[in-house]
């Protein structure tokens, strides 16, 4: 029943983050926080993997399909920055599990951090047709910026998610689905450094070998599924299924702060 309430869930956040561009993983780390049955270093991982092998299909069927949205004047150097991000977020969170007296104490940073962005997220999307944006075109730039939402990816285990969209509304203007789409680019990269730096170092943490498969199965089929939905919906349809998601996210995390304090 756990193996398929972790499926489920993978497979619904994937479905959804594979059409709002968000990996899914906002969704995945703080419902399997709540579920209380592994710690938080593993689901940070699974959560990581899951986001990872759901961007890795969405990525690579645009661009063989032909589909692909991503400008690689701006969407490179903000891979790049995402992956390097990655790699630190993934120090980051090391650092703190390892100076905490508990992992309890870490987790609610992560669900404190990640309620802060979603509520920011909400409050941006909801009134972004009545603020200015630019169209930054410089690399040093892209890079930077590529950098912060790396390590915000890699640290609070969620792929990269919401902040990846306003990012690249606000300084890139571009339309909700090419954003959604630069976002999952962002967030293949980030998340394979992440993963790549938790084998070269021997970080994974312990957890069943069942739950990583069928986690990163949900995210596969719920990364094709959302695809296939991505094309058959408005931008103003992606954009009221986002804002219907914060508002999720918000008291989910909230209820997960009130669970990690005790």
């Amino acid at each position: 029943m756990i193996l398929f309430s972790f499926f489920l869930i993978c497979f619904l956040a994937s479905v959804i983050g594979a059409i709002c561009g968000i990996g899914g993983g906002i969704i995945i780390k703080p419902a399997l926080d709540a579920f209380g049955v592994l710690d938080v270093a593993a689901i940070s991982f699974l959560s990581g993997c899951t986001v990872l092998s759901m961007t890795a299909y969405s990525v690579l069927r645009s661009k063989l399909g032909g589909s692909s949205q991503i400008d690689n004047r701006i969407g490179l150097p903000l891979a790049i920055g995402g992956a390097l991000g990655g790699i630190a977020g993934k120090q980051l969170f090391s650092a703190l599990a390892a100076g905490s007296a508990s992992l309890n104490q870490v987790g609610c940073m992560q669900a404190a951090c990640l309620l802060l962005v979603t509520l920011g997220t909400l409050m941006y999307t909801i009134y972004k047709e009545k603020l200015p944006s630019c169209r930054f075109q410089s690399r040093a730039l892209c890079l930077t910026i590529g950098g912060v939402l790396g390590v915000l990816s890699s640290f609070l285990g969620i792929g990269g998610g919401p902040v990846n969209l306003v990012v690249l509304f606000f300084f890139f203007s571009m339309p909700t689905k090419a954003a959604a789409e630069n976002s999952l680019y962002i967030i293949l990269f980030s998340q394979m450094a992440s993963l790549c730096t938790a084998l070269v170092t021997n970080s994974i943490p312990d957890f069943p070998a069942s739950v990583l498969l069928v986690m990163v199965l949900g995210g596969i089929i719920g990364g094709i599924t959302g695809r296939s939905l991505n094309k058959k919906i408005s931008d103003t349809a992606v954009d009221k299924l986002f804002i219907g998601l914060m508002v999720v996210m918000i008291v989910m995390n909230g209820y997960n702060i009130v669970q990690f304090m005790r």
